[in-house]
């Protein structure tokens, strides 16, 4: 086998694992439900191993939008890229009585997240919380 075919199929290799790595990564995500209602997060504390993988069901269960708005937290997570165009601004848009899948890679370093919605009077009226990354 030439040295070319050699590093070709060397490449090959590497490549399929990471793919077949990556696949393993985000079907082994842990499942957290985070519900957004009538100006409250519930819960309002998320806890988080840092470097693991999650899959973040945003329900909102009132009539009216929310948003989960972390932008501070986002831009230290993994976000899996299918769902990178969820996060707009820093922040996932949840229509009243609909529901939003993000997965992703908490942050590598410990450290506490302010979350809150962002719509009008929303966090005044104590729509707020925080992503604590352990």
């Amino acid at each position: 086998m030439s040295h070319r075919r050699s590093l070709a199929a060397l490449t090959a290799l590497v490549l399929s694992s990471s793919v077949t790595a990556q696949s393993d990564m985000w079907s082994n995500a842990r499942p957290l439900t985070l519900s957004l209602s009538s100006f409250k997060f519930e819960p309002s504390e998320i806890l988080l191993e840092h470097d693991a993988p999650y899959r973040l069901h945003f329900v909102n269960g009132s009539s009216g939008g929310h948003d989960f708005a972390a932008k501070t937290f986002f831009a230290a997570a993994r976000i899996k890229p299918e769902d990178a165009g969820k996060i707009r601004g820093g922040r996932v848009e949840v229509g009243g009585g609909e529901s939003v899948d993000v997965q992703l890679i908490a942050p590598s370093s410990p450290g506490t997240y302010k979350v809150r919605c962002t719509h009008f009077m929303h966090s005044a009226f104590g729509m707020t919380g925080k992503v604590i990354v352990r």
